[in-house]
């Protein structure tokens, strides 16, 4: 499968990584095509570096990994037309500053936003609610962590669940895009435990079942 990974910091480099490790033809997007850190990420993950529009041209699967803030910067009108039809994964979270709390809640989500930017796209929220440090180990504790996957195209979506499932996630339908307003706080959930309360980034969710 083509996948377009855009954002080349840590999220989206851990997912670069593991996409190709599990066969697929990755492309690394960045604001700046030679940046460094960029093309240090993609060697690093055996994918290849592009500029944002040039690398979800082709893709099936484009993951949104930068900050929320950068979103307007991110999907200028080139990359937004490079994505009509796109299967678009929304791994963003809108942390304020501090990354302490969240900026929109409530009415409205990150993954509603990025829909309303992308309206031609088939918007997915997923793999928001996994730290960074442990998208390369998503079995935590000898129990695979929780992935849930929330939008409103029901074959997006189950693209979605099939590429977490296979990365090693409990993937789990989530339902409508809007839940995403419960995914979002979610993780600020994780941040809270893991520094705040000192537990430290290598820890998930997991959902048990009778």
């Amino acid at each position: 499968m083509e996948i377009a990974v855009i954002g080349a910091g840590n999220v989206g480099s851990a997912l670069a990584a593991r996409l190709v490790a599990l066969g697929h033809h990755v492309t690394l997007a960045g604001s700046r095509p030679d940046s460094p850190r960029l093309l240090r990420a993609a060697e690093t993950a055996g994918a290849d570096s592009a500029a944002a529009a040039d690398a979800v041209r082709a893709a099936e699967v484009a993951f949104l990994a930068v900050p929320f803030t950068a979103l307007d910067a991110t999907l200028t009108d080139e990359v937004r037309a490079g994505l009509d039809g796109t299967v678009v994964v929304d791994v963003t979270n809108p942390l304020a500053a501090d990354f302490m709390s969240l900026t929109i809640g409530h009415t409205t989500s990150a993954g509603e936003q990025v829909a309303a930017r992308l309206p031609r796209s088939r918007v997915v929220k997923a793999f928001n609610t996994v730290m960074a440090a442990t998208l390369a180990t998503p079995v935590l504790g000898g129990v695979r962590q929780l992935l849930p996957v929330a939008g409103d195209d029901p074959a997006a979506k189950q693209v979605v669940i099939d590429l977490g499932t296979r990365l090693g996630f409990d993937a789990v339908d989530a339902g409508p895009l809007t839940n995403a307003r419960y995914l979002e706080p979610a993780v600020e959930l994780l941040v809270q435990l893991g520094y705040g309360q000192g537990l430290g980034d290598r820890i998930g969710f997991h959902l048990a079942r009778a």
